[in-house]
């Protein structure tokens, strides 16, 4: 693949050098063949007129200025426009001949400055300068071109015409550019968020699972071998099913991982086995679908699983439960997902836990809601509403790295 080897700084050199470059050689060259034209071929007009200086050296250092003054002027746009109008004054008020594009380098000047919002200060200048010129020309007792004034200020108006011009574009290509950053950002902070609420839920499943058979296992170690052998071994699956998931999580974080091998984005068809854990680590839990069973959305799928995985995890931690129930309602338009348990511990602000806050913004994520609070009866109640559409995926559920 070919790629560009020239320094960073070398494209802002020849941007800067450019237009200068280009107004030098038009305003000197055009200027310097106008003034040979009329004295050699213009024999009507005479070799100069009137007050008329030939063109030399000092006229050239006048002409030079300007271009030079624009190589500066992104450091000052208003000043650089101050010097390339003052040349302008001395020029045309030491009487050297206007036979070509002399005004060039002050029409870019101004052009550049109103393009960057100092249009009151350019407005001034050349004011200022115009003020100048007829002082010095009255001064001096040479006649004042009032027949040009005309042309002379339209063409004024015209270059801050288009000095607006591209200050507006220029304005609404930057506000696009910021819209786009915006967004940028915060496409990055919504990913984020996703990425650390799946940690959040796969750190406490699976961590959860891990303590109490850990305990188990101590319990038992003496008394009765084979059974802690058995909560070792759940161990050993829970901690490399963590892995895995954690490994596949990280990845979207990295992105490099191209050759790694896929699996299938969880959802409620791991419901069963998620359920299967559970009852190893001690919570009997019962599963009821009501409704047709169908196909979900990815993100609906995922976030009714990781819903339940979230609800039982904090069921084991703090209700002191006996047994929960998960109950599946497949409606036309919404999956009804209940989770109650009929636990003992205390439920006033449970409501302000990090793992409910989360299970809130994955039924929000994909235009649903989510409630939870005490049961009807006894026990702690979490209840999320889905919006379902009728999507049958023939592919199945996307792959991601694992």
């Amino acid at each position: 693949m070919l790629t560009d080897r020239r320094p960073r700084w070398w494209g802002g050199v020849v941007r800067t050098l450019v237009l200068p470059g280009a107004v030098a050689l038009l305003t000197a060259g055009g200027t310097a063949f106008g003034a040979v034209r009329r004295d050699e071929w213009d024999w009507s007009a005479g070799p100069l007129r009137p007050g008329e200086l030939p063109f030399d050296g000092l006229a050239v250092l006048l002409l030079a200025i300007g271009p030079l003054a624009l190589v500066f002027r992104r450091a000052n746009r208003v000043a650089a426009l101050a010097v390339i109008a003052t040349a302008s004054v001395v020029y045309l008020g030491l009487g050297y001949p206007v036979t070509g594009p002399t005004g060039l380098a002050l029409g870019v000047g101004l052009v550049s400055a109103v393009a960057a919002g100092r249009q009151h200060r350019a407005l001034a200048v050349v004011v200022v300068a115009a003020a100048v010129l007829v002082g010095w020309l009255l001064l001096t007792g040479r006649p004042v071109p009032w027949g040009a004034s005309g042309p002379v200020v339209a063409w004024l108006l015209a270059l801050f015409a288009v000095g607006m011009l591209l200050r507006v574009r220029r304005e609404r290509v930057e506000q696009a550019r910021r819209a786009a950053e915006e967004q940028r950002r915060r496409r990055a902070g919504e990913e984020r968020l996703r990425i650390a609420q799946e940690l959040h839920d796969v750190l406490g499943h699976h961590v959860s699972l891990i303590n109490v058979q850990a305990g188990v296992a101590l319990f038992l170690m003496d008394d009765d071998p084979e059974q802690a052998r058995t909560a070792l071994t759940e161990i050993k699956r829970a901690s490399r099913d963590l892995l895995r998931e954690m490994r596949s999580t990280l990845g979207v974080l990295r992105g490099v991982d191209e050759q790694a091998p896929r699996l299938p984005t969880p959802g409620l068809d791991r419901l069963d086995a998620l359920l299967d854990e559970v009852r190893a680590a001690g919570l009997p839990v019962d599963r009821r679908t009501e409704g047709e069973p169908r196909p979900l959305p990815t993100g609906v799928d995922l976030a009714a699983y990781r819903i339940v995985q979230e609800s039982l995890t904090n069921t084991r931690r703090h209700a002191g439960a006996a047994t929960a129930v998960v109950t599946l309602r497949f409606g036309p338009e919404e999956l009804d997902l209940v989770v109650d348990d009929d636990g003992t511990g205390p439920v006033e602000d449970a409501a302000e836990g990090n793992g409910l806050t989360g299970m809130r913004e994955r039924a929000r994520s994909v235009g649903g809601t989510l409630d939870a609070g005490p049961g009807p009866e006894r026990g702690f109640r979490v209840r999320a509403r889905l919006p379902v559409a009728d999507v049958r995926e023939a592919a199945g559920p996307p792959m991601v790295d694992a």
